[in-house]
C-alpha cells in the first residue's frame, strides 16, 4: 500500500475538502439547530459527484475506489457528520445491488442515481433486531410473481425521503439467518409509510425515520440474490461500509483537534497561552496521535476491499479503533475549550454529540469487538 496519494486522488481530497468547507461548514449549525433535511447540500454535492460514490461508472455512478471513498468521507465529516451520514446512505443501500445484484438489477435499480438527485434507503435495523440481524421479524411471502413484505425498519437514514429501499425480510423465522433474504422496493407503493422524522441527540443534519411495510408488493425480479442469501448479502455490505463510518469519525476527530489547536492557541492562563501548558500538550499529542491512527486503520480496511480480498477483521479494526477515539477525541476537545466548550456557540460540543452515534450504529462497538474475537479464532 502507497501512503503517497497520487495525484488525482489529492484532486479528489481537495475537491470534497472545498465542498466541506466552503458549502457545508456555513450551513452546518442551521442544520444542527432545526434538523431538517439539507437537500440544497446534498443536491451541492450531486452535481460535483461526491455523491453515490460506489456505483460504478458503467451504471451512472462515481466509481471511485474504496480508498478514494474514505479520502472524500473524512472531509464531509470534517463537516458536518450529519451531512456525511446523509451522503453515503445511498452508497450503504445500494452496496447489496453492486455486490450481489444481476447485470439486469445493476442497471434497473442503480443507473436512475447517477440521472438526476434521489435518495436510497437500508432497511435492515428493528425496534428489536439491531446488530442480531438474526432475530428480524419483517417478513416476506411468496405469492405468484411478488413477495409481499409485512414488517416495520427503524432509524432508517433518509427514510422519510427516499423513493427506493433495500430492505431485509424472512421468510421462514424458524431458520434464522437462513431464512432472511434481501429485496429492492422501488418508489413509495401502497402499504410503504415513513414515521416522523427522530430528534436526535447528534448528526441531526441527517433524516432518520421508521419505515413501515404493510403488505408491499415487490416483484420477484427485485430480488436480490437466492431464498435465504439475505445475511450474507448483509454481512458483506457492511464489511463494504464500515470503512466509511470509521472515515466519519477520522473527519469529526480531526475536526476537533483542529479546533482546539487553536483554541489553546488564543486561550490564555497564568500569562501564558493553554498551548504551553504541559496538561493540554499532552491532550493534544493524544488527540493527534490516535487520529493519525484511526486514519491508517481506515486506509488498510479500504485497500484490502481495493486488493480484493475479505476485509471483514480489517473493517471491524478500523470502525470500532476510530469510533471510539473520535468519541474520545471530540470529549477531549470540549475539555480543552472548557466552559464555553459546553456552549452551543463554540463548535466542539455538536462534534461530541457526533461522534457519539458513530459507536453505536452499523455494530456498536461492543459488537465489534465480538466479530475481531471471532475473526481470531477462525
Amino acid at each position: 500500500m502507497e501512503f503517497q496519494l497520487t495525484e488525482s486522488q489529492r484532486a479528489l481530497q481537495d475537491a470534497a475538502r472545498k465542498y466541506a468547507r466552503e458549502v457545508v461548514r456555513p450551513k452546518a449549525a442551521h442544520y444542527d439547530e432545526t434538523s431538517e433535511f439539507p437537500r440544497d447540500l446534498l443536491s451541492a454535492a450531486f452535481e460535483l459527484g461526491l455523491l453515490n460514490m460506489a456505483i460504478p461508472t458503467e451504471y451512472g455512478g462515481v466509481g471511485l475506489s474504496h480508498l478514494e471513498q474514505v479520502i472524500v468521507c473524512e472531509e464531509l465529516a470534517w463537516g458536518c457528520a450529519g451531512v456525511a451520514t446523509s451522503i453515503i446512505a445511498n452508497d450503504l443501500a445500494n452496496l447489496p445491488i453492486i455486490l450481489h445484484g444481476t447485470d439486469d438489477q445493476k442497471k434497473r435499480l442503480l443507473s436512475p442515481f447517477g440521472e438526476k438527485l434521489k435518495f436510497s434507503s437500508f432497511c435492515l435495523t428493528e425496534p428489536s433486531a439491531g446488530s442480531d440481524v438474526a432475530a428480524l421479524s419483517t417478513t416476506a411471502r411468496l405469492e405468484g410473481d411478488e413477495y409481499v413484505l409485512n414488517g416495520s425498519k427503524c432509524f432508517i437514514t433518509n427514510g422519510g425521503y427516499a423513493d427506493q429501499f433495500t430492505v431485509f425480510a424472512t421468510l421462514d423465522k424458524g431458520k434464522k439467518h437462513k431464512g432472511i433474504t434481501c429485496f429492492v422496493v422501488e418508489g413509495r407503493p401502497k402499504g410503504l409509510t415513513s414515521g416522523k422524522h427522530e430528534n436526535k441527540m447528534g448528526q441531526r443534519a441527517s433524516n432518520t425515520t421508521t419505515v413501515t411495510f404493510d403488505e408491499v408488493r415487490v416483484p420477484v425480479a427485485n430480488r436480490i440474490g437466492e431464498e435465504g442469501e439475505g445475511f450474507k448479502v448483509a454481512m458483506a455490505t457492511l464489511d463494504n461500509s464500515r470503512p466509511l463510518t470509521a472515515s466519519l469519525s477520522v473527519g469529526i476527530a480531526r475536526a476537533a483537534l483542529e479546533h482546539s489547536l487553536d483554541y489553546s492557541s488564543q486561550r490564555h492562563t497564568f500569562g501564558k497561552p493553554i498551548r504551553e501548558h504541559q496538561g493540554v500538550q499532552f491532550m493534544l499529542a493524544d488527540m493527534a496521535m490516535n487520529t493519525h491512527a484511526a486514519r491508517l486503520l481506515t486506509w488498510e480496511s479500504a485497500w484490502v476491499l481495493d486488493e480484493g480480498q475479505r476485509n471483514t477483521l480489517q473493517s471491524s479494526y478500523a470502525k470500532c479503533f476510530a469510533a471510539d477515539m473520535a468519541m474520545k477525541v471530540a470529549t477531549d476537545a470540549v475539555q480543552v475549550y472548557g466552559g464555553y466548550g459546553y456552549m452551543k456557540e463554540y463548535p466542539v460540543e455538536k462534534l461530541m454529540r457526533d461522534a457519539k452515534l458513530i459507536q453505536v450504529y452499523e455494530g456498536t462497538s461492543q459488537v465489534q469487538r465480538l466479530v475481531i474475537a471471532k475473526e481470531l479464532f477462525r
